[in-house]
C-alpha cells in the first residue's frame, strides 16, 4: 500500500457516458472531480461502431469518437482524468477509502460509481472476431437493430431480455431466428408467448451456436448444432445478437453496498443514492432495464448533483 494518502472531494470510478457526464457536472460545481477510467476507458461504447440514437449527433457518431469528445469536455472544465482502476474500497467510515491499482490510497468525501456492466458473450473465436470488426455481432438490439432493417438476423438467449430484444428486432427485420440453448425458455410465460405468437420469429430450441460465419469483415450466417438430432444447420443472417445477460462490474463493492441478486447496485428510487451516505451510483452498474448511453449520461448528471447537495449538507 502507498505511504501517501491523497484526499479527494469527488472521486468518479469508471468512465463511459455516466462517468464523463458526472465529471462535467461535478467540475462545473467546483468539486474538483478525479476520474479513474477503469479497465475499459470509455466503457462499452468504445466497442460500438455507429451511435445514431444519441441526441445532437445528426449524422451519427462512432462510440470511440463520442467518448473522446465527452472526455475532452470533462477536461475542459477541469476534471482530472486518470488511467487506472479501483481494486479495493472501504466504505465503513465517514471517509470513503478507495485503492487504485492495489497501490494508491485515496480518501474521498464523495464517490460516484460508474463502473458499468459487461455484456456476456458465448466466447466463440468467430463471435469475438466479428464483434471487434463491428461487422454484425451485437449485445444490444435497441442500440444496433436499426442497422438490420428488412434483413434476417439471429439472436441467442432464453430469458425475458432475450424475448424482449427478439420482439423488438421482429418489428425491424424480415426474419428473426431465436436460438434457445436448452429445451425450454427461462423467460416469463407472457414474454415466451409474445415471441411464439410473432410470425417472423422462428424459435429453435436446444440449439447451440457453433460458429459465426462471414467473409472476414461482415457476418453472413450462423452455424448451429441441434443437440437433439446432432444435426448442424446453417442459418442465413447478417446480424448476430447475443442476449444471455450482463454482469455488472461491482464485485469490489459487495461488502459495503446493497446489491441485487445479479450484482446491480440498488439505489434509492429517483436518486443516485446508495445505502452508504456520500456514495452514489450512475449508469449500467445500477441499470439492468434501459442500458442506453443517454440514460447513463442522465444518471451521471443526477449523481453529480446528488454529490454536490451531500457536500453542501455537510458544511
Amino acid at each position: 500500500m502507498s505511504d501517501t494518502i491523497e484526499k479527494i472531494k469527488c472521486l468518479i470510478i469508471g468512465s463511459g457516458p455516466a462517468g464523463y457526464t458526472a465529471a462535467i457536472y461535478a467540475a462545473r460545481a467546483n468539486m474538483n472531480p478525479v476520474l479513474y477510467q477503469g479497465m475499459q476507458p470509455g466503457g462499452q461504447l468504445t466497442t460500438t461502431n455507429e451511435v445514431e440514437n444519441f441526441p445532437g449527433y445528426v449524422d451519427g457518431v462512432t462510440g470511440p469518437e463520442m467518448m473522446v469528445q465527452l472526455q475532452e469536455q470533462a477536461k475542459r472544465f477541469g476534471s482530472d482524468i486518470r488511467d487506472g482502476w479501483a481494486t479495493k474500497v472501504d466504505f465503513s467510515g465517514d471517509i470513503h477509502k478507495v485503492w487504485i491499482n492495489d497501490s494508491i490510497e485515496l480518501h474521498c468525501e464523495t464517490v460516484i460509481i460508474s463502473t458499468g456492466a459487461s455484456a456476456k458473450y458465448l466466447g466463440l473465436p468467430s463471435e469475438q472476431h466479428y464483434l471487434q470488426m463491428g461487422g454484425g455481432v451485437s449485445a444490444c438490439a435497441v442500440c444496433d437493430g436499426f442497422f438490420y432493417r428488412n434483413q434476417e438476423v439471429v439472436i441467442v438467449g432464453a430469458g425475458d431480455s432475450a424475448c424482449e430484444e427478439a420482439h423488438y428486432l421482429s418489428k425491424l427485420c424480415k426474419k428473426v431466428t431465436m436460438l434457445v440453448r436448452s429445451e425450454k425458455f427461462r423467460a416469463s410465460k407472457i414474454m415466451e408467448e409474445r415471441v411464439r405468437k410473432t410470425e417472423n420469429i422462428e424459435i429453435l430450441l436446444n440449439h447451440d451456436t457453433v460458429e459465426v460465419l462471414g467473409d472476414g469483415n461482415v457476418v453472413h450466417g450462423i452455424k448451429a448444432l441441434n443437440k437433439t438430432t446432432a444435426e448442424v444447420v446453417e442459418i442465413s443472417a447478417t446480424g448476430f445478437f447475443v442476449a444471455i445477460g450482463h454482469k455488472p462490474n461491482t464485485d469490489i463493492f459487495k461488502d459495503y453496498l446493497t446489491l441485487d441478486e445479479t450484482g446491480y447496485i440498488i439505489n434509492t428510487p429517483g436518486t443516485s443514492n446508495t445505502n452508504i451516505p456520500g456514495v452514489f451510483v450512475a449508469g449500467d452498474a445500477a441499470d439492468h432495464v434501459y442500458r442506453q448511453a443517454i440514460t447513463a449520461a442522465g444518471t451521471g448528471c443526477m449523481a453529480a448533483l446528488d454529490a454536490e447537495r451531500y457536500l453542501a449538507s455537510k458544511e
